[in-house]
């Protein structure tokens, strides 16, 4: 079978998959899952051995250290994989919910109900584990997944997809509700983006390149975040002890993730006292910063910023910092320079805390914490299947009620429209 054949046969699949997926009871879905996270932790040492071989792969091909952290399926990432099915499970159901109700002068009740979104396409690289998370969540919000990894994890991939498949035979429920295109060839991501008929909405997970070439290919809807240039807004009066504890979380614990914090705004009040004990710990910690001509005043050791570094995603142990004079410049930098991602203020005042959250146009904006939590399990999702900055139809990570839409219901004793 074609390559074009091969996807149209399990978006078919997968359409027929779903309306069976969108009207199963909470515990058939919660036992599916559970049972995934069973055979996860029976499975673990064949699971691995496929994972080693996407492994050996890709230390041949000389990808950065980075990259195969994110591809490993170590003790500890399957450790946390069960433990997020198990989150999942514990969740309430979203599907059935009625979320408003109320009456007409001529006496229909309106309501609005969740229901699935139908099939989703999900397209992602490098990270097996989230094959798990993203089968899960579309498992327990009453959808069909079809999964397309990248190439460096088709075995893991596979092998992950084949254990979702026995769980969901085990409870009765179709093995088409979670599928895998078998295929590392472009030209299977280019024909799934094409089922419009059958395929209700695109996920794609990944780099920047990989998100726009998706968006610029597809005829179906498409969630969407292309990168995070996440911002930190040290205030005047801030608890300058917390600001370098939480900047230096939101940089240096994993500089290669889309919530890590990359560029650091300073209000100038606060940058004389804190800018030097800060700049020195990340330097003891590795990272190159980039600064400002009023930054580079106070360090003078420090690599002039150029244009070209606000608004730039360094996925690095790199750090761009700015001094501004007040609020108002801060807000200003991020509405030009953010991704609409995440943004953070460090600040003992309520009103500037205020004033942030209402202005900053970001999926995810914080007071006195690190930009790190911008994650679905760390806001109480459970897990996510990704984070969305297009706004339509859900802003920010996506948990289960945002792979779920409304219907309106409507309860009448006769009425008419006249």
């Amino acid at each position: 079978m074609d390559i074009p054949d091969m996807v149209r046969n399990l978006a078919v699949e997968a359409r027929a998959a779903a309306r069976q997926v969108g009207n199963l009871s909470r515990a058939v879905k919660d036992r599916v899952i559970l049972r995934v996270a069973e055979l996860l932790e029976e499975r673990r040492t064949a699971i691995q051995a496929e994972n080693r071989r996407d492994l050996d792969a890709a230390v041949a091909q000389n990808y950065p250290a980075a990259f195969l952290d994110r591809l490993t399926l170590s003790d500890k990432t399957i450790g946390s994989m069960i433990k997020g099915l198990q989150e999942v499970a514990a969740l309430p159901d979203p599907v059935g919910a009625v979320t408003g109700m109320w009456v007409r002068p001529n006496g229909l009740k309106v309501g609005r109900q969740r229901i699935p979104l139908g099939v989703i396409g999900f397209i992602y690289e490098s990270r097996p584990n989230v094959t798990v998370d993203a089968a899960a969540l579309c498992l327990k919000s009453g959808n069909a997944v079809i999964l397309k990894g990248g190439k460096e994890s088709i075995h893991s991939n596979m092998a992950l997809t084949e254990l979702m498949q026995e769980a969901l035979s085990e409870a009765g429920a179709p093995q088409a509700a979670v599928q895998v295109i078998p295929s590392i060839a472009r030209e299977a991501t280019l024909e799934l983006l094409k089922q419009d008929e059958l395929v209700d909405l695109i996920i794609p997970r990944g780099g920047e390149g990989l998100i726009r070439f998706v968006a610029e290919h597809s005829r179906i809807p498409v969630l969407k975040h292309y990168k995070g240039v996440c911002h930190i807004f040290v205030d005047a009066g801030a608890d300058l002890t917390m600001a370098e504890t939480v900047c230096f979380n939101a940089k240096v614990q994993r500089p290669g993730v889309c919530n890590a914090m990359e560029t650091m705004l300073v209000h100038e009040q606060a940058a004389a006292e804190f800018l030097p004990r800060m700049l020195a710990r990340f330097r003891a910690a590795g990272v190159e910063i980039r600064g400002c001509p009023r930054t580079r005043e106070i360090a003078p050791e420090v690599v002039p910023a150029n244009e070209a570094d606000w608004g730039f995603e360094f996925l690095d142990l790199i750090l761009a910092v700015k001094v501004v004079p007040d609020l108002d410049a801060a807000l200003d930098h991020i509405a030009r320079y953010s991704s609409n991602h995440t943004e953070a203020i460090i600040t003992r005042d309520y009103g500037r805390a205020q004033r942030f959250l209402k202005e900053v146009d970001s999926s995810v904006v914080l007071v006195n914490a690190s930009t790190r939590f911008n994650d679905g399990g760390e806001l109480g999702l459970g897990a996510e299947i990704g984070i969305n900055t297009s706004k339509l139809h859900a802003f920010g990570p996506m948990g289960l009620e945002e792979l779920t839409t409304t219907k309106f219901i409507v309860y009448g004793d006769g009425q008419i429209r006249t």
